[in-house]
């Protein structure tokens, strides 16, 4: 049987917790900034976590489970 490969887009998009969740980057922070409040792209900073429902899929992805 093969080996089980890590998916290289997740990899570089995700990252496992010590408690087990995926942290994720907010969208919406690349380009067209200038229309943004300031308020608006400090939030966008906070790295966020992967829905409950989407969880499992990422890590099948990152090989986890």
């Amino acid at each position: 049987m093969p080996k089980v490969k890590t998916n290289s887009g997740a990899k570089k998009r995700f990252k496992v917790t010590g408690s087990g969740k995926v942290k994720r980057k907010k969208a919406f922070k690349r380009h067209l900034l200038g229309s943004k409040s300031k308020v608006r792209k400090t939030a966008l900073n906070i790295d966020g976590v992967v829905h409950k429902s989407d969880m499992q899929r990422v890590k099948d992805l990152l090989v986890m489970s």
